[in-house]
């Protein structure tokens, strides 16, 4: 029986707290160079920021916003531990308490899609098919049933793609809602839509595309990051809120170090905790994609970290409501069980 496909999650995800100095400063500690970088001040009201070695350092996205791909000094480079910010208050201002949730690519990926028969729009980026993760980029051309490699090997799990040279909103694809549906990065609902993923779920080298300038504008430079479960490092499900402060049980396979959750069936924000802010269950500082808010400290958003899942500890709305449809991403900590039987603890 395989418990696992990874034994040590940190190697290919880690959450990094560090406070802002308002010079230059290297973030060590990450634990390998990470290839997509996602920042946010904890404690000020500073837009969120998100950085890939694709696109290249110097070069921002913000998940709350739907601006064009801009440059300025947040991430500067990548490092083989880290990662270093510039002077950009958003990334290091002074004092500032900020978290950053850093993944690994790491291998080079190109696809000629008319040299290898794979998809119709050529692709390049950087996978890591053990983690099953990869950043890619593809310029889009507007036509019905294009098709993009992805690189995974597998079916992806869920995709976040964003339009770099132009202002449009993201466009986010879950397994639980399907190829009809699709998420922003707002508080609305899921739309709708056969022009976003085609109405075809993706495959084992391709993920689908309509004509609809949201994912496939012509002439669109865009990027998508593509996430493929792992069992004991990623989890990507639903679950039913049940309303009570006993609250509904997730069960994911391992400790979870990252998990994201979005209502799915009404407007919400999405919500996002990790194990380094807190320490301690029950964990309440959850940071919202949509927004720039500083980071919150309620007993509206308590839940627990378990070995082999979380639980909610509350009935808001935005985690927990009853009767309320939820998504959500989760990154492990320490599988439940490890490739040689060993069980993980709950903290």
């Amino acid at each position: 029986m395989a418990y696992t496909d990874i034994d040590k999650p940190s190697d290919y995800f880690n959450t990094k707290l560090y406070t802002g100095t308002g010079g230059t400063q290297a973030i060590t500690g990450v634990g390998f160079q990470p290839d997509w970088v996602w920042l946010k001040a904890r404690s000020s009201a500073y837009s969120h920021q998100l950085f890939d070695v694709v696109r290249g350092a110097t070069k921002l996205l913000s998940s709350e916003e739907t601006s064009a791909e801009q440059t300025l000094s947040g991430v500067t480079a990548f490092g083989s531990d880290g990662f270093t910010v510039g002077s950009d208050a958003g990334s290091n201002n002074n004092t500032t308490t900020f978290a950053s949730w850093n993944w690994k690519a790491g291998t080079s990926f190109t696809n000629d899609a008319s040299a290898t028969g794979i998809g119709t729009i050529d692709s390049t980026g950087s996978v890591n098919t053990d983690a099953g993760f990869s950043i890619i980029s593809y310029t889009g051309n507007a036509t019905t049933n294009a098709k993009v490699a992805h690189g995974l090997g597998v079916a992806p799990s869920m995709m976040i793609v964003k339009k770099r040279n132009g202002a449009f909103n993201w466009g986010i694809y879950h397994k639980s809602l399907t190829a009809h549906k699709l998420l922003a990065f707002t508080t609305g609902a899921p739309d709708d839509d056969a022009s976003y993923w085609n109405d075809v779920e993706p495959t084992s080298s391709v993920f689908n595309l309509g004509s609809g300038a949201l994912t496939n504008g012509s002439g669109s430079t865009m990027i998508a990051y593509c996430f493929a479960e792992k069992q004991g490092y990623s989890k990507f499900g639903s679950y039913t809120g049940n309303g009570n402060a006993d609250g509904t049980f997730v069960y994911t396979g391992f400790k979870p170090a990252f998990v994201m959750v979005k209502q799915t069936n009404t407007a919400r924000y999405w919500a996002m905790f990790d194990n380094k802010r807190d320490g301690l269950n029950p964990t309440n500082r959850p940071l919202f994609p949509n927004a720039s808010d500083q980071e919150s400290d309620s007993v509206n958003y308590y839940h627990d970290i378990l070995s082999n899942g979380f639980k909610w500890r509350t009935n808001s709305n935005i985690m927990n409501v009853s009767g309320g449809t939820y998504i959500y991403m989760a990154f492990a900590e320490n599988p439940f069980t490890t490739s040689t039987g060993v069980p993980a603890t709950a903290r």
